[in-house]
């Protein structure tokens, strides 16, 4: 197989995921980030594995929930007046995509992506030697009301109609998986194939520090723009100069929009910002995660504490963090975990790089072959950067993949 000079343009799990799979195909790599590896949105997340995230954000009736986003700000999605003129253009091709038949199309493809994906790490953190962080739990899902079990059925139905396995529980099951909980959970939804990381933010340090000890090189800039030549990108333009490339792959998250469009493609990328609270020292520990199907976000036990993480909140890069939502994560942690110690709150805001339909951008750029595009994995970017890793080295030396990329096209839109 030919090798290749090959540049990485952001340090995240997805980038930090996409070098390693390429370093082992023999490629000489180079990765190159403003910031430490791992250090933004990789950080934060609730740490969910879920082969089975085949369920896009835009669903059947998004439209009607459009006066609540607007006017509540601590929603599971809320959406600030000032970011609705920008955001306008993105948002009306999101509800586009909540149209039933497009939603099922979106299921079809996030499942033979997602569904590798324990597979795809394991291959990457026994040689980095962190397997120990990856977690095949399972996790639950738990409902206040029937109403509220009843309104996610669609949901339910286009995991089970692709393969994943999905178990209704009741509130003595649930009691039996987690004591902690509170007793206010009606119904429930046991998915043991799922599982989790014990630190996000670890797993992708632990293999960054094996790509570098394998030889990759690591630059610490930021990528302004480009130097075209007649093939394509020849040169990165950065904060301290430009950097020779031979072949470029853009994994840099929700800066990728302003790149991909330097480069002839235009990607209609929106921050969905996300938080997380978390409890070092919680005086509980949970077997599995846990989801709040009333509210839309994760409780999971970390290895170095308790994190109640999520919602979606559409703000743009500069909007400092909204405290109503913080505030709102606490007050559902207690709710969840009435015996928990919640002293010594941490507290963090991140930006998820989303498509309107929820499905990333991966694959070849049609203008210039030396080109390759893994970003806009919104929610499930810590599910999906083995799996995108695994599909770019195949894409890049001319091998059949696995699955068809065909779904993650940049032309899509």
């Amino acid at each position: 197989m030919t090798t290749h000079d090959i540049t990485v343009i952001g340090a995240g799990i997805v980038g930090v995921a996409v070098a390693c799979y390429l370093q082992r195909d023999g490629h000489r790599v180079t990765l190159i980030d403003r910031g430490p590896p791992g250090e933004f949105t990789s950080k934060g997340n609730a740490g969910i594995l879920s082969p089975g995230s085949v369920v896009p954000l835009g669903m059947p009736g998004v439209l009607k929930k459009v006066p609540q986003w607007l006017t509540d700000p601590a929603a599971p999605l809320s959406i600030k007046w000032r970011r609705l003129p920008y955001a306008a253009p993105w948002l009306w091709r999101f509800i586009r995509a909540s149209r039933r038949a497009r939603v099922e199309e979106i299921a079809d493809a996030l499942r033979p992506l997602l569904g590798q994906t324990f597979e795809a790490y394991r291959t990457l953190t026994h040689a980095a030697g962190c397997a120990d962080l990856i977690n095949q739990s399972g996790y639950i899902a738990v409902y206040e009301s029937e109403a509220s079990f009843r309104g996610d059925a669609l949901a339910w139905s286009l995991r089970r109609d692709r393969g994943v396995r999905v178990e209704d529980i009741d509130a003595a099951r649930i009691r039996e998986l987690d004591p902690d909980l509170a007793p206010i959970y009606v119904r429930g939804v046991l998915l043991p194939e799922q599982g989790y990381v014990a630190n996000p933010l670890w797993l992708t340090q632990r293999l960054f520090k094996h790509f570098v000890e394998s030889g990759g090189r690591y630059e610490r800039r930021q990528v302004t723009g480009f130097e075209i030549g007649p093939d394509g990108p020849r040169a990165l333009d950065t904060d301290l100069g430009a950097l020779p490339v031979d072949r470029v792959v853009l994994a840099a998250g929700i800066f990728s929009a302003g790149l991909a469009a330097q480069l002839g493609t235009c990607v209609p990328l929106e921050s969905q910002r996300g938080y997380h609270v978390h409890f070092p020292e919680p005086g509980i520990s949970p077997r599995t995660p846990v989801m709040s199907g009333d509210y839309k976000f994760f409780t999971t036990p970390m290895a170095d504490g308790l994190r109640n993480a999520g919602t979606v909140e559409i703000a743009g890069l500069d909007a400092p963090p909204t405290q109503a939502r913080i505030d709102a994560l606490v007050r559902h942690t207690k709710r969840m975990y009435p015996g928990a110690r919640l002293d010594d709150m941490q507290t963090w805001m991140g930006h998820r790089p989303c498509t309107p339909d929820s499905l990333p951008v991966i694959g070849r750029s049609e203008r210039f072959a030396n080109v390759f595009f893994a970003f806009g994995h919104g929610h499930t970017g810590l599910c999906g950067a083995a799996p995108t890793g695994r599909l770019i080295a195949d894409l890049v030396a001319a091998r059949t993949p696995n699955i068809d990329p065909t779904p993650y096209r940049a032309t899509r839109f």
